[in-house]
């Protein structure tokens, strides 16, 4: 007889999704920023408890969790979602839009949304885990599905890794993980090598000499020093990063002074690039220091300035191999598969849990903007700019089938390596 499809196989797991559209309803409804997931947390190991299946492991480098699931002799798999929410004041006026406001990592109250698709993301993985539990004839080895948190400041999955992760759980043989995106809804893309960059951020501190506004002459003005730097660093990636490589150099926030008339003792810029190879990560970074250095001295700044890194993420390399294995499953499975999707700048902690143990990982994308939307706007020739994408306030993915093809991703990259 023929061996049954990773398909076929999947369709015997009878899974309503509709309980899962009411529970995404609710993530959303309920968003908690990061390093603060713990009514999420407690949520996500109560609906895994009451699937029978899964050994529990809770509180793991914070708020994260995993579930453990040993089904005989074979491959150990880990499928990994995120659990954080933004701090962004929700605009989408869904009837379960988030009203939620939290108290940040400053002390400082904001409104707070999952505006980055994170509660689909954990909707979808807890559903993969309900239809792989439910076909436990037809595969054999270890399913590990992990909740992690802190992914926006880039700091839960090496959180998780500290805290002795894999001391709690098996370590596993391959580790997949997928990212809704502005895509159209039923796509899904992936491709071998790097798939997303690495980011850093840093606040950089530059310092003058306070005084009266109307009295200049007897200050060093901070903000203008600023201004100067702003305008210097728009040339690292243009002049000084080879064309053929890709980098991003952003200034994203600028704060100097409290009021019109006083000229402030201090500024602080707000750092971000991207980058996907080391060299250039380190050209970027010794660029900066070179140019807010000879800026501070060219202004006549009484002290040295004050680079503070705040996040960091690793590139995301899919694993060549690995790569053509679900390529190759998910084109016999999707109608709508990509298996050379565009690299992108935005960035994941994601990696950090297979490199960390030499683990090979594969990561995709899947679409959830309304196909209708997306087939006008492009039909039309407008830019995709008219489509709200990750964290915008209006971001709000389609349920369906974004859903399904989030669960059916995930449950068909684990039969690829634990198919009987």
């Amino acid at each position: 007889m023929a061996q049954k499809s990773l398909s076929e196989i999947l369709k015997g797991a009878s899974l309503d999704l509709a309980p899962y559209e009411d529970l995404y309803r609710y993530f959303h409804a309920h968003p908690e920023l990061s390093q603060q997931e713990e009514s999420t947390s407690r949520k996500v190991a109560a609906h895994l408890s009451q699937l029978k299946a899964y050994e529990i492991h809770t509180n793991i480098g914070g708020y994260g969790l995993a579930g453990v699931l040993r089904n005989g002799v074979g491959n150990t798999i880990l499928l990994r979602a995120d659990m954080d929410a933004l701090p962004v004041k929700e605009l989408t006026g869904l009837p379960y839009a988030s009203s939620v406001t939290m108290h940040d990592a400053d002390g400082i109250e904001k409104p707070v949304m999952h505006a980055c698709g994170h509660d689909m993301h954990m909707t979808c993985l807890l559903a993969a885990a309900e239809a792989l539990a439910n076909i436990q004839h037809a595969w054999s080895g270890t399913l590990i599905v992990l909740f992690q948190p802190d992914e926006e400041r880039g700091g839960g999955a090496q959180a998780m890794v500290d805290d002795g992760l894999y001391s709690k759980v098996p370590v596993p043989d391959y580790i997949f993980g997928q990212h809704v995106m502005r895509m159209r809804a039923g796509s899904v893309g992936s491709r071998p090598g790097t798939i997303m960059a690495a980011a850093d951020s840093l606040k950089v501190t530059v310092y003058g000499r306070g005084g009266h506004g109307s009295l200049p002459h007897q200050t060093v003005d901070p903000a203008l020093l600023a201004a100067h730097i702003v305008v210097r660093l728009q040339g690292i990636v243009s002049r000084e990063v080879d064309p053929s490589d890709l980098a991003v150099v952003t200034v994203g926030s600028l704060q100097a002074g409290q009021t019109e008339n006083i000229i402030a003792d201090r500024a602080e810029i707000g750092l971000d690039f991207r980058t996907v190879k080391l060299d250039t990560r380190q050209k970027i970074i010794s660029a900066i220091q070179r140019i807010v250095e000879a800026e501070c001295m060219a202004s006549g700044s009484p002290k040295p300035p004050l680079f503070t890194p705040t996040r960091r993420f690793p590139p995301t390399l899919n694993d060549k191999h690995v790569a053509s294995q679900l390529a190759a499953s998910f084109e016999n499975h999707f109608e709508d598969f990509d298996g050379d999707t565009p690299r992108t700048n935005v960035s994941e902690d994601f990696s950090t849990l297979g490199t960390c143990k030499d683990v090979p990982c594969c990561f995709w994308f899947i679409g959830g903007i309304d196909a209708e939307l997306w087939d006008k706007v492009h039909k039309e020739g407008n830019q995709a700019e008219e489509i709200p994408g990750n964290h915008s306030a209006l971001f709000a993915p389609v349920i369906q089938p974004t859903m399904k093809v989030g669960v059916d991703a995930l449950c068909i990259a684990a039969l690829t390596f634990l198919r009987k």
